[in-house]
């Protein structure tokens, strides 16, 4: 019997060195285990094999489907996550204001388009009544009351307007009454054709009327009215005023009107050319937007062989007036 020994080496790197050995070992032993379990050695039938038996294996893979996986666990509750809203928040949350897609449609299907059959904007119809000055007038020997007013009724581009001036002083009473139909032809600006009754002490007189009332640049107020009557009379009538804001609720209103006439009328104390002209200003404030006090002064001249006739009656040629009152609309 022989006998083999094996000598260790000495010195200080033998440990060492057996070490290396016995992991070599343990390296090469657990590759071949490797490859033993995963390549089976040739002419293994499965199909002989009882999988069913096999520890993990369920009955699905006998009909050729793969196991069943376990679930995933739950993701971790994220802190940051939006809330879904309980019933009760849906039920408080506001309504979908999103425009609908059901559009109006024709009885064949289709949809309808502007101006055939639709209600546009400016179809409607609309109303305003303005009393600009409705106020108190003093003047030199005598007061009174005077009044500026104005309504409409119709729509963007067709309107009625009546339209009101005049004062009553000492028992007098001097004013005119006019009617117009009012057409808009261009931005801002509206031909009107209508007529004009003058009342007061005096005769009255009648007359056709016709003219444009608009917005210039820079914004002035601008009428301008010619008119026609009985016996060859005419007349023409300009008016202009502009409104500074001084603030929010604070206005400064020039005012600017002249009278002009083709024929004298005695009757009325009116002589042919420039008769009279008119300069206001008047400060309002707003209380709001529909109701505004204001106080002002009021000039008026007479000229020409206008200013001649009220020298004649003993009436004064030029006129300085403090005025009070208060402009209304709705």
């Amino acid at each position: 019997m022989n006998t083999r020994h094996t000598i260790l080496p000495d010195g200080p790197d033998c440990g060492a060195r057996l070490l290396s050995s016995a992991l070599l070992a343990c390296a090469l032993q657990a590759g071949g285990a490797y490859a033993q379990t995963t390549t089976p050695p040739a002419g293994m039938d499965h199909g002989g094999m009882d999988h069913g038996a096999m520890p993990g294996m369920r009955d699905g893979s006998r009909t050729g489907t793969s196991p069943a996986r376990p679930a995933p666990a739950a993701p971790a509750k994220n802190e940051f996550a939006p809330a879904v809203p309980s019933s009760v928040q849906k039920k408080a949350s506001p309504p979908d204001l999103r425009p609908s897609r059901d559009y109006p449609r024709n009885p064949d299907g289709s949809i309808p388009i502007p101006g055939m059959g639709m209600a546009m904007a400016d179809d409607d119809v609309h109303y305003m009544v303005l009393f600009d000055q409705l106020e108190y007038v003093r003047a030199r020997g005598r007061n009174g009351m005077a009044w500026d007013a104005q309504a409409w009724f119709g729509r963007d581009y067709d309107k009625l307007w009546l339209k009101s001036e005049g004062e009553r002083i000492k028992g007098s009473t001097d004013g005119r009454l006019e009617a117009f139909w009012s057409h808009a032809f261009a931005a801002f600006w509206d031909w009107q054709l209508g007529a004009r009754h003058d009342f007061g002490g005096s005769p009255s007189r009648q007359w056709l009327a016709f003219g444009v009332q608009g917005t210039a640049p820079y914004w002035f107020d601008v009428e301008v009215t010619g008119y026609a009557g009985p016996g060859g009379r005419t007349a023409a009538r300009l008016k202009t005023e502009y409104t500074f804001r001084l603030s929010q609720v604070t206005f400064l209103s020039p005012e600017l009107e002249a009278n002009a006439y083709g024929k004298s009328d005695p009757a009325r104390g009116i002589a042919s050319g420039l008769s009279d002209v008119s300069l206001g200003l008047r400060l309002r404030y707003e209380i709001r937007r529909e109701v505004a006090p204001y106080i002002g002064v009021a000039w008026t001249r007479k000229l020409g062989n206008t200013a001649d006739l009220s020298r004649q009656a003993g009436e004064h040629v030029s006129e300085r007036q403090a005025v009070a009152g208060v402009r209304i609309w709705f």
